[in-house]
């Protein structure tokens, strides 16, 4: 044996199981280490994840955080640390919990509990799971440890407490007058607990007494979990339309992992914001993802803008196009034009025609940023809507990124926000930035970009309509009156079966885009929840 080898005795038992399919077997093992310990091996049995789950919940409704952590598998502390906040500083009490039938190792649960705070009482339930794994060091089935064990929405460094509000609660409404709640508007939860954090003190009302999830970050929203004294709430005005934001909320509702967004062009006034999610990300102002062709609208004005084609000049499309060393393609089933105009071959997306013509004179590698941060104002960082956003990213691209950037993939990485207003900057040529809450709460600045020649925002919402009525977009945006436009997108992703579904549009002085992974073609997903918003807010 080599010098400073553990030496253990390793024996199994053979376990012959019978069933329908006919005869399988695994082992059961068991190591001895050098100490002499037994250290358990192999899959957990139902006796094993019953009896670890159960030990954990009967410590928990005992209120016994030492003993509950113990039966985990952290080893920081961090388990008893938060189970000790769930009864000294959150003040819950009579703590019931229900298991239900296992999945494998996996249990779900219910609890029902009290939370009592300067002699007001509140119910409080809710659903969670939890995993039964085996012990690294004794091999004994242990609680894997996960704060999302105590409650669904708590991450790491969270904490729980039962006291005065973080902040004022607020009472939103939108440019109507109408009242917005997380109730109505389900996409909206995470939105107005950001505008709680940040302008709850700007807004005039009075904290009540709450549980909430205390985040580690604090540059999140802490959560509230049951209200036990009502706040006085003060009154916050949002840009949002109660119409938009319902149209949006149904529309999303049909695809999953899906976000849209709608804007004002002429204000930069946020209409609605909606996203159909697992989590509580909001995709629609903070998903950083490729946007395929609905890209094309900053390529083809970086075309006109640099002199290198106009809507009515070449284009032309090939079946294939070869950029340093990779050939790329278009949509299959689509026809080669080498006579088709610039207007041609975006209503048609053709990818080969746009990436042909940024080799010419004068573009180089760092063309599409420049035109993206300074007529359209992205990429810079320093978009204030009034919560987090991302401002999208267009980084000067060498090589295969170059060309592939232009057509919305590559290196570019967009959200419905920053495509939104894409549009918006596109048919009436002035960037506006997008906004939740005016800028006079808080006196925050607001980006600026020069926005597009008269001559290029013209050729460009000319293009959109083409599309909106003889391209791609035709079947989505059917049906829609007014000033219609449109552009479609379609993303891949390695390691997705499906792409990724982009549509923008605009019908009169509003302008949207949606985004749904793995939707497939722009017009199949995207372009009907884009329809369905411009439809009630147009």
């Amino acid at each position: 044996m080599r010098k400073g080898a553990k030496a253990a005795i390793i024996t199994s038992v053979c376990v012959v199981l019978v069933g329908g399919a006919g005869y399988g077997a695994y082992s059961f093992v068991t190591a001895v280490s050098d100490t002499g310990t037994e250290v358990k091996t192999g899959p957990l049995s139902a006796d094993e994840v019953k009896d670890a789950s159960s030990t954990f919940f009967t410590a928990w409704e005992k209120g016994d955080a030492t003993k509950a952590a113990d039966t985990t598998d952290d080893m920081s502390g961090a388990a008893a640390d938060l189970l000790t906040a769930y009864k000294s500083n959150a003040h819950i009490s009579d703590v019931h919990i229900t298991p239900g039938t296992a999945k494998g190792t996996t249990v779900p649960f219910s609890v029902k509990a009290k939370v009592t705070y300067q002699g007001e009482t509140k119910p409080l339930s809710y659903k969670s799971t939890l995993t039964v794994v085996r012990g690294k060091t004794t091999g004994n089935p242990l609680v894997d440890w996960k704060p999302s064990v105590i409650h669904p929405d708590l991450r790491a460094d969270d904490t729980l407490v039962t006291g005065e509000a973080t902040t004022p609660p607020i009472e939103a409404v939108g440019r109507d007058g109408k009242v917005l709640t997380g109730e109505k508007y389900p996409s909206l939860a995470p939105v107005l607990a950001t505008l709680r954090k940040r302008y709850g003190d700007k807004a005039g009302g009075k904290p009540g007494i709450e549980l909430q999830i205390r985040r580690g970050d604090r540059s999140a929203a802490d959560e509230t979990l049951a209200t036990l004294t009502e706040g006085t709430p003060g009154k916050l005005h949002t840009t949002l339309s109660a119409s938009a934001q319902a149209a949006a909320e149904k529309a999303v509702s049909k695809y999953a992992e899906s976000s849209v967004v709608a804007v004002k062009p002429s204000t930069g006034e946020v209409l609605a914001v909606a996203n159909h999610r697992e989590d509580q990300f909001n995709a629609a102002f903070e998903g950083q993802l490729a946007p395929g062709s609905t890209m094309k609208i900053v390529t083809a004005a970086m075309l006109i803008d640099n002199g290198v084609t106009s809507m009515n000049g070449p284009a032309p499309c090939t079946d294939t196009a070869v950029w340093q060393g990779q050939t790329f393609h278009n949509l299959a089933g689509m026809t080669a034009n080498k006579s088709a105009t610039l207007a041609n071959s975006f209503l048609r997306s053709c990818n080969t025609a746009f990436i042909k013509l940024i080799d010419e004179k004068p573009l180089t590698d760092a063309s599409l940023m420049n035109e993206a941060q300074d007529r359209f104002g992205l990429g810079r960082n320093n978009w204030s809507t009034g919560i987090t956003s991302f401002d999208g990213s267009v980084p000067a691209s060498s090589g295969p990124d170059r060309a592939a950037n232009a057509i919305g993939q590559g290196k570019v990485q967009m959200s419905p926000l920053n495509m939104a207003s894409v549009t918006a900057t596109a048919i009436t040529g002035a960037f506006r930035q997008p906004y939740l809450v005016s800028q006079k709460l808080d006196d925050r600045k607001f980006a600026t970009a020069k926005g597009l020649p008269a001559n290029t925002s013209s050729q460009l919402k000319q293009m959109m309509r083409l599309t909106a009525t003889q391209g791609t977009a035709t079947q989505a945006m059917s049906g829609l009156g007014g000033d219609i436009g449109a552009k479609t997108g379609s993303a891949e992703v390695d390691g997705q079966a499906k792409s990724n579904s982009w549509f923008t549009g605009f019908r009169n002085d509003v302008a949207a885009a949606a985004m749904t992974q793995e939707g497939g073609h722009g017009g199949d997903a995207a372009g009907p929840i884009v329809a369905a918003v411009l439809r009630s807010a147009g």
